[in-house]
């Protein structure tokens, strides 16, 4: 009897490993199937800016990403093109951060982060990170996304969530960023 105890909770613990390792790193957009039905573009210019550009979807071998590409002008008060997601669901559960699989043009990019505390539409918070020509992985922890104003939590609360950003922003430039992977761990 302890002998077929001791197979089952073997089995069992051969099924449930797996999951275990695998629910460290959350995938929430992987862009396979129809990614423009959730992810919006736009520009410094619902605010009179003029930067311009545009959010495609490609396809490298069998892998799907999202391309952005524009110009950044900080003219009329300006300075961002991005390309947003909302999150219905918030975060998963035990989220420390946000996971990116990311290339580009060797510039610095930020994700932004609104939760139920950012209202007003210039709130949210923000954390930067580098881009290269090769894909590579980015981690961002919570604790190290800076809010836009005072009256904002010191930190985004995880499970308060609403939406997520690839943003090019702050300085005249030109942005081409590709996407693969975008979800927390």
């Amino acid at each position: 009897m302890l002998a077929r105890f001791m197979q089952s909770l073997f089995a069992i613990l051969l099924f449930v490993a797996p999951l275990v390792v695998a629910a460290e790193d959350i995938v929430i957009e992987n862009f396979e199937l129809r990614p423009e039905s959730r992810w919006r573009f736009f520009t410094d210019s619902v605010m009179g800016g003029v930067s311009s550009g545009q959010v495609d979807f490609r396809k490298d071998g069998n892998r799907t990403y999202a391309h952005m590409t524009g110009r950044v002008s900080t003219e009329n008060n300006g300075g961002f093109i991005q390309m947003r997601m909302e999150l219905p669901d918030g975060a998963p559960d035990g989220a420390n951060g946000v996971r990116l699989i990311v290339r580009g043009n060797n510039q610095q990019y930020f994700v932004h982060l609104r939760t139920a505390g950012t209202r007003l539409p210039w709130q949210y918070y923000q954390a930067g990170f580098e881009v290269t020509q090769d894909w590579g992985e980015v981690r961002l922890p919570f604790d190290i996304f800076r809010r836009s104003g005072r009256l904002l939590r010191a930190i985004p609360s995880a499970d308060s969530l609403k939406s997520v950003a690839i943003v090019a922003y702050g300085r005249d430039h030109y942005a081409e960023i590709d996407v693969r992977e975008m979800g927390f761990y």
